[in-house]
């Protein structure tokens, strides 16, 4: 399978795993491409969580106080764990980095630069040289976005972004679905919620982008544009599209999913498969 074709890495975000991709997998299969998706150092079945997380009764002041047990996960780590997966491939990829995958995702292009047919960001985090993750999130042109307002536990004392995928407040619940799921039918929802995990290491958001222009500047770059994202919004994709393209002076193709929440595999899994095999028929 795959033939000349170019083989497809799936990154995922913040909070996710491997199985954000399982709507699109099949699709890429079947329009012929070979698809990797792999769990992140910290994430899906590599993830570790506070013991209050689970426990029953729930005791939010534990959630709130007990140190992530996640927090010592690197993005180095994270990085490395994709350029393996990419080495043992053998062949140029096309890399799809969904919202915090979209750091990796640079990382790798940076280390890698040769084995990289494409980098694509889905509504992710496109970092300038030297800008940290945390920066874009505190940005004016994210003033908007619900995820700050999810978070459960001081990061610092944490050492990790905390949300509460489990939560039973409605308020709380209403306000995670507005954040990453708006477009996503419930049912499918309830099914895919439970294997979110809580904790992401606060090392990563704060760690500065490690991308030069020599080296990273010369994959090619696209981004997909989720117009109703209130995780990352709309406004904060732009910015961080014009930063990326403004400090290594060359352009990324843009690509918009008007109407699309954070999670177009969910809700539109289709349509971003379509989108994926045009990018890399041209990569």
């Amino acid at each position: 399978m795959g033939g000349d074709k170019p083989t497809f890495v799936l990154i995922h975000g913040y909070w996710h795993d491997s199985g954000s991709w399982t709507p699109i997998l099949p699709l890429l299969t079947r329009a012929g491409y070979e698809a990797h998706a792999l769990d992140l150092p910290g994430a899906g079945s590599n993830a570790k969580v506070p013991q209050s997380y689970r426990r029953r009764p729930f005791d939010p002041a534990a959630f709130a106080t007990e140190p992530s047990p996640n927090a010592g996960v690197t993005q180095e780590q994270r990085t490395q764990a994709v350029v393996d997966r990419v080495r043992a491939i053998g062949r140029p990829v096309v890399l799809v980095g969904h919202s915090m995958g979209g750091a990796t995702i640079s990382d790798v292009a940076e280390t890698i630069p040769d084995s990289i047919a494409a980098a694509v960001y889905l509504t992710a985090f496109l970092l300038a040289p030297g800008t940290p993750p945390i920066a874009i999130m505190q940005h004016e042109t994210m003033a908007a976005a619900l995820v700050p307002s999810l978070f459960s536990a001081d990061p610092e004392k944490a050492g990790a972004l905390r949300l509460n995928p489990l939560s039973g407040d409605a308020d709380y619940a209403a306000r995670f679905r507005r954040a990453f799921y708006g477009d996503v039918g419930e049912a499918e929802l309830a099914e895919f919620i439970p294997h979110l995990h809580p904790d992401e290491p606060l090392g990563t958001a704060v760690r500065p982008s490690a991308v030069t222009k020599l080296r990273f500047g010369k994959v090619a770059r696209h981004y997909i544009r989720c117009t109703e994202d209130n995780a990352i919004t709309a406004a904060g994709q732009d910015f961080m599209i014009a930063a990326a393209d403004a400090a290594l002076g060359t352009a990324t193709a843009t690509y918009t999913m008007e109407g699309s929440s954070h999670s177009p595999f969910l809700s539109r899994p289709a349509e971003l498969a379509d989108l994926l095999t045009g990018i890399a028929a041209r990569a």
